[in-house]
């Protein structure tokens, strides 16, 4: 694969109603220097590496413009800054990576419920369920883009093809900020004029094993015999590559379905210093965990309370229960006990997060004993499953967060007038 620096680019630019491209390979642009920039908009355009400014650093990211002096991720910082010693270097911040990162995934999910997450920064997509609704490759894949800019500022290239090898290799060569749509009747001829450093497993000592052979580019691993390739890289890899060198590529797109965790969590729209608010958000995220877990028909041992404040600094806090549980209530009371023994109830938070792990078959009330101390919690919150299923899950909230929910920081409101069940735990 190329080193991403823009040079060789190509992209779609004619909308296009080939449907035959229903793969997607999205994959986000110079991701953690391009999320640095957020908050540096005047070094847009200049030479950025993302690191510590340190002999022994390694640069965990660097800008299109800084990798044109050959700057590259995990190369030594001294090299780095020889190369390019006009560069501005920034220090890292993982967690808004995670933070921007989650909000990406998450439009992902709303285009397809294919969706195989790769890493924080990229995700294979199959949108072939969606081409009914949302029209074709080109269109969904266009609109994506727009979208992702539009909410966050970033950008992401988006290869499109009938195959995952395919799409990956065309959001490669469309970076940065491009759309590359492969038809599939245009597979070989996309393919074929490819180095073979462009083949999925080929590295720097295969690739010389190749070259020794007189083999340069993808069309000529294509047009070898495969006992040739055979012999010169093993059965399994030598059969791959043929493969992979005709455009064949029969893995479909996974998505991971056995949860080990269930959560939710929420940024507010301004920063809340009130732990009132904060409290008050906690029990509307333990309630949401509760209804999934009893949902999915799972309990949970432990309980994490999430919290990020102003500066980006994430605190988490869990707790193991003696019992799984799959009540909100009791959720929720295990959270704001963690919240209060942080003793950030007047710093400004700007995000609060409810999870609960180590999950078993089976609802918490199965694994109690002769006494269940939940039972009218169990009984309160099952009634209000089943009128949820009746007359939907926005009909119903407990008392205290009516009222909340229009001024709640960050939401649209979208609780509002629903009905209550007093948190006494009577329907």
């Amino acid at each position: 694969m190329s080193k991403q620096d823009g040079s060789g680019r190509l992209v779609t630019t004619v909308p296009t109603d080939d449907a035959t491209a229903p793969i997607f390979h999205v994959d986000m642009d110079a991701f953690f220097a391009s999320v640095e920039l957020l908050d540096h908009p005047e070094l847009r355009g200049r030479p950025v590496v993302i690191g510590h400014r340190s002999d022994r650093s390694v640069v965990t990211a660097a800008t299109y413009e800084a990798r044109k002096y050959g700057v590259n991720s995990a190369m030594p910082m001294a090299i780095a800054l020889r190369r390019c010693p006009q560069a501005v270097v920034l220090e890292p911040h993982f967690e808004k990576y995670q933070h921007w990162s989650s909000r990406v995934m998450s439009m992902f999910d709303d285009v397809t419920p294919l969706v195989e997450r790769l890493g924080i920064d990229e995700a294979f997509l199959d949108v072939s369920g969606s081409i009914r609704l949302m029209g074709s490759p080109f269109e969904i894949a266009t609109a994506l883009r727009r979208r992702v800019h539009a909410e966050t500022g970033l950008h992401c290239s988006i290869g499109a093809a009938s195959t995952k090898f395919v799409a990956k290799l065309a959001s490669s060569v469309a970076k940065p900020d491009g759309l590359l749509l492969v038809p599939h009747r245009h597979t070989l001829a996309f393919l074929h004029p490819r180095p073979i450093s462009a083949l999925w497993g080929v590295g720097g000592k295969t690739e010389q094993v190749l070259l020794d052979r007189g083999l340069r580019t993808v069309g000529d691993v294509a047009a070898a015999p495969l006992d040739m390739l055979v012999h010169a890289v093993g059965p399994a890899a030598g059969a791959k590559l043929h493969d992979l060198a005709w455009g064949r590529d029969p893995r479909s797109v996974h998505t991971e379905t056995a949860e080990k965790s269930v959560g939710n969590e929420n940024t507010f729209g301004t920063d809340v210093v009130d732990p009132v608010v904060v409290r008050r958000e906690l029990l509307r995220l333990s309630d949401k965990v509760g209804t999934r877990l009893r949902a999915a028909g799972v309990s949970g041992r432990t309980v994490v309370l999430k919290l990020r404040t102003t500066d980006f600094v994430t605190i988490t806090r869990s707790r193991t229960l003696a019992d799984p549980t799959d009540l909100g209530r009791r959720i929720y009371d295990e959270v704001v006990s963690l919240y209060e023994a942080t003793g950030k109830q007047h710093e400004r938070i700007r995000l609060v997060g409810v999870r609960v792990e180590q999950l078993s078959e089976g609802t918490g009330g199965n694994s109690l004993g002769l006494w269940d101390d939940d039972a009218d919690w169990r009984e309160a919150e099952s009634t209000m499953d089943a009128l949820r299923a009746k007359f939907g899950s926005a009909m119903l909230t407990p008392a205290s967060l009516l009222g909340a929910s229009r001024r709640r920081p960050g939401t649209s409101g979208r609780d509002a007038g629903a009905a209550s069940v007093d948190d006494a735990g009577r329907g």
